[in-house]
């Protein structure tokens, strides 16, 4: 898999993210602080929802 971080992360290593990475109809989701753990997948469609909903809710 080719995992993508955001150019958001931050921290001393810029490792205090989640990364990301796309299969087939769905998406990856990992810590990039225990990228040997366990991970969650979603289908594309929601992930595509949720990060529409980021974009018009930002903090």
């Amino acid at each position: 898999m080719n995992w993508r971080k955001s150019t958001y992360s931050s921290g001393g290593d810029g490792d205090t993210c989640v990364e990301i990475a796309a299969l087939p109809a769905r998406i990856a989701i990992r810590d990039s602080k225990a990228p040997a753990r366990a991970l969650l997948s979603v289908p594309a469609s929601s992930f595509v929802v949720f990060i529409e909903s980021i974009k018009r809710h930002p903090r």
